[in-house]
């Protein structure tokens, strides 16, 4: 009776091993991919689909926003090493005749990411850092501008903030700071 007891604790013991390692591949298997899932939902972009186009034309439905930047929070993370991606904007000509705009990027804040890390550093990861085009009255870009940021390696891992500055004529439009997040 006593080497039936010690056979089924046995079988019980080896069940209870299996169950486990189960349970703790499911869970390795379940966080691996939750972690992919939350990485690939970057809020930077790599090009300007009919989507982010849409959207920034939605953001000129109300007739007064000058300068639209996706993502609308224009707080972007980007990794180092990773494909060059970035931030699109576009830009509405409210005047009643054409104009020329031209917009610059240019790194305004780099105090969190030590001391050497320099705006010349900063700026040299910009891909597209200045244009000009011309708009005509009411309108705004048909396809939006894309900016990208293209980081090597040696980027340190901090927060940069870069002011997109648009001239209209020469003459001071719109701005807007977007926030670029390295990891």
């Amino acid at each position: 009776m006593k080497k039936m007891n010690s056979k089924g604790a046995m079988e019980m013991s080896v069940g209870t091993i299996v169950t486990i390692v189960l349970l703790m591949s499911v869970l390795v298997l379940g966080l691996y991919f939750v972690q992919k899932i939350f990485a690939s939902g970057s809020n930077a972009i790599d090009s300007v689909d009919s989507q982010v186009q849409s959207e920034i034309n939605r953001l000129f439905s109300n007739g007064e926003t000058k300068l639209a930047v996706y993502p609308t929070s224009r707080e972007i993370t980007l990794k180092k090493g990773d494909t060059p991606k970035g931030f699109a904007f576009s830009v509405y000509n409210n005047d009643v005749s054409e104009a020329d705009f031209e917009y610059t990027l240019k790194a305004s804040d780099v105090t969190n990411c030590g001391n050497t890390m320099t705006k010349q550093i900063a700026e040299s990861y910009i891909l597209g850092k200045t244009a000009s085009f011309p708009l005509g009255p009411g309108s705004s870009l048909d396809n939006a501008r894309l900016v990208r940021f293209d980081l090597p390696e040696s980027a340190p891992p901090c927060t940069i903030i870069y002011t997109l500055d648009v001239k209209r004529n020469g003459a001071e439009y719109s701005n807007a700071d977007i926030f670029v997040t390295i990891k």
